[in-house]
């Protein structure tokens, strides 16, 4: 074979080559780019893994959205020996130490369904972050009615003592001052249906189980509940920096609610005006505030050593 035959053979194998790569350069312009292809699948697998998580915790949601829940083995121990309703247990799986496994002996006694769920799903499901592995869910909270709260004093054969909330927005506070009222013996809680805090799971954790034994009326409007308890009888004392008297000063027996304000801005001028008297705590320092739990405290308890004292009298 010649030289010039070798190399036309050559040239007809290249040229082979050049028609093989103009074919497929074409099926590359009429498929989708494999860029577009890959960020497809990736979508798709994106989509997939939402679709999954969302199937994982539907059941969570649907417990959001219907019921409450009661959060950190405290609260939920003090739940289990109320007797109070309690549809289901969520524990994090591997959680079986201290008082967890007084939990599930209980529920267990009394027959309430208990279910072990991943850390991450639990995370997902609290509403708070201290939770301690363990959430029950219970039917919504049932606030009663203002009458529900004199009845109860009137059943205990005493003076009313009431709690009124004007205006509590932070759950901490509500649940710390749930807490301290149900320690005094207040027979009940009057807050607002708007612009203001409501019992919740982080409010039930922060009352660590007073929730239990108080009683709330949730109204539409405060000023009418004072005429309300006004008419039975009660002496409404308002806490305001617009007074000179001291709470320690000023009588506190008998039939009594205490108004304690908003954490910015105190009781409303309205609601203050329809108080029959108003207390304040000394400020001797450079700070002239408290917490509003704190000085709910502080206003109940010297109220409670002064209802005590007239009883030994």
């Amino acid at each position: 074979m010649s030289f010039n035959d070798r190399r036309s053979g050559k040239d007809r194998r290249k040229e082979k080559r050049d028609t093989l790569d103009r074919r497929k350069n074409k099926d590359r312009r009429l498929n989708p780019d494999r860029r577009v292809q890959t960020e497809r699948r990736l979508n798709e697998d994106r989509r997939k893994t939402l679709n999954r998580d969302i199937l994982i915790n539907v059941d969570t949601k649907l417990e959001k959205s219907f019921d409450d829940q009661v959060e950190g083995r405290n609260a939920v121990l003090e739940l289990l020996e109320s007797g109070k309703d309690i549809n289901k247990i969520y524990i994090t799986k591997g959680e079986r130490k201290g008082s967890i496994n007084k939990i599930i002996a209980i529920a267990n006694e009394k027959r309430i369904i208990i279910v072990e769920k991943d850390k991450a799903q639990m995370d997902m499901m609290a509403g708070t972050e201290n939770y301690q592995g363990v959430i029950a869910i219970v039917p919504p909270y049932e606030y009663v009615e203002v009458e529900d709260i004199l009845n109860t004093s009137k059943e205990k054969n005493k003076d009313p003592f009431i709690l009124i909330l004007d205006g509590i927005e932070d759950t901490h506070n509500l649940g710390a001052i749930i807490r301290t009222a149900e320690a005094a013996g207040v027979d009940g809680i009057i807050i607002p249906k708007r612009r203001a805090a409501s019992v919740n799971s982080t409010v039930s954790k922060v009352a660590c189980g007073a929730l239990e034994y108080i009683k709330i009326a949730r109204v539409n409007n405060i000023n009418d509940a004072i005429k309300k308890l006004k008419d039975y009888g009660v002496w409404i004392c308002g806490t305001s920096l617009n007074t000179e008297k001291y709470y320690y000063d000023q009588d506190l027996t008998g039939p009594l609610a205490i108004v304690i304000g908003n954490e910015s801005n105190g009781i409303s001028n309205l609601v203050e005006k329809n108080c029959d008297f108003l207390v304040k705590i000394p400020m001797i320092g450079k700070v002239q505030s408290l917490n509003a739990s704190v000085s709910t405290g502080i206003i109940i308890y010297g109220a409670l050593r002064q209802r005590q004292n007239n009883k030994i009298k």
